[in-house]
């Protein structure tokens, strides 16, 4: 990756959103993955409804996220797969032969009522974000961070990729350099892969090396626009902010992105169940508002969480920290109400700790900036 030269930095136009904007839609409520799926929980709207509780939002800042049409969905994926999650939305059944032909119906990608309409309303928030920051801008839409689905198959959870087509949204207007960073536990691979051979998108991608896709190798560059920083288990708030000074900052310094697209998967935290990082909340809204101003357009989504409040809980504190609130200050009644009213069928959800009820910011976990991760940043910058 070559410096971007000066002549060739777009500043942000006169017609920039005024105000970060905010993507829901209620598909999100009452959908689930089933019963023993880590998606059976609810994330979007307990965001949602925190923010609105909090006095965050206001309503001229919400948008409806609109389901995106076939034909959007196929500026990256097959065609013929489109059809088949709709048509296996409509039929609630596949066959064992299409199953394994599109990765669907077994647990990790089930058949469940609103498999089409609820990541194509995610990948549809994507592209109108892309729209809404043409003249700059901020959007949150939480949805949209479905990062693993691939071009003719589902993977991770994922049935369409929304980070990709909104990448692709950018470019279609004439951008020559996103940076797509990710934060989420699980390797940022259908992004990447996507991108690996064009020189206008940099992607990076912090994750821990113990999981699931096992991609991501400190090593691998897809091509030169990829750059990874798998941590170890026990990554802390001390070293992603490490990481974030020393490596993505840098990073961003030399591309000098014309647009920011951040994934902020909420299972790098201490609460989720489905990684060993020990990030609290309080480093991903330190993360996003260091990242922030790295470019005049910028799309945070979200991705991984299997834990519903500290998801809700993070997700309702990045929108604060993009819409100038304090994510810090204790919950109102009303917001503390949306939490007290969350349940959670696994065993940590059975008793769970008070403060998980009466703040919004957990406690923070610093420590030691161990040598793989110094390492890690040295490394990416080479």
């Amino acid at each position: 990756m070559q410096p971007a030269p000066d002549a060739s930095i777009r500043p942000a136009p006169a017609n920039a959103v005024a105000r970060p904007l905010y993507l829901g839609g209620e598909v999100y409520r009452h959908s689930s993955y089933g019963s023993k799926h880590p998606l059976s929980i609810p994330r979007v709207s307990v965001t949602t409804d925190l923010v609105r509780a909090m006095g965050w939002l206001d309503a001229a800042d919400y948008r409806d996220s609109p389901m995106a049409t076939p034909a959007q969905l196929a500026r990256f994926h097959a065609p013929d797969y489109i059809d088949a999650v709709r048509r296996t939305e409509a039929a609630q059944r596949i066959t064992a032969e299409e199953g394994a032909r599109w990765n669907i119906g077994k647990l990790e990608n089930p058949v469940f009522p609103e498999m089409y309409r609820r990541p194509a309303t995610g990948a549809g928030a994507a592209i109108l974000a892309a729209d809404l920051i043409q003249g700059g801008g901020v959007v949150f839409s939480p949805a949209s961070g479905t990062h693993h689905a691939r071009p003719d198959r589902a993977s991770g959870f994922c049935f369409f990729n929304a980070p990709v087509l909104a990448i692709l949204a950018l470019l279609d207007q004439g951008l020559e350099r996103v940076l797509y960073v990710d934060i989420d536990a699980h390797h940022g691979d259908g992004v990447q892969d996507a991108f690996h051979d064009d020189d206008r998108v940099l992607t990076v991608s912090i994750h821990d090396e113990t999981r699931w896709p096992y991609t991501g190798k400190l090593d691998d560059r897809a091509g030169g626009m990829a750059r990874n920083l798998p941590v170890p288990p026990g990554f802390n708030d001390t070293e992603l902010r490490f990481l974030v000074a020393e490596a993505l900052l840098p990073l961003a310094d030399r591309f000098r992105p014309q647009a920011l697209v951040m994934q902020c998967g909420a299972d790098s935290l201490a609460d989720d169940p489905l990684s060993r990082l020990e990030l609290s909340n309080n480093a991903y809204w330190e993360a996003v508002r260091a990242l922030l101003p790295v470019a005049p357009r910028a799309l945070f989504v979200g991705g991984g969480g299997y834990n519903p409040w500290s998801v809700g809980r993070c997700w309702a504190g990045i929108w604060a920290t993009l819409a100038g609130h304090d994510p810090t200050v204790p919950p109102t009644p009303a917001a503390e109400q949306v939490l007290r009213s969350l349940t959670w069928n696994r065993r940590e959800g059975r008793n769970p700790p008070e403060r998980w009820f009466t703040t919004l910011a957990d406690p923070p976990n610093e420590g030691p900036v161990r040598p793989e991760v110094r390492v890690a940043a040295r490394a990416v910058l080479a």
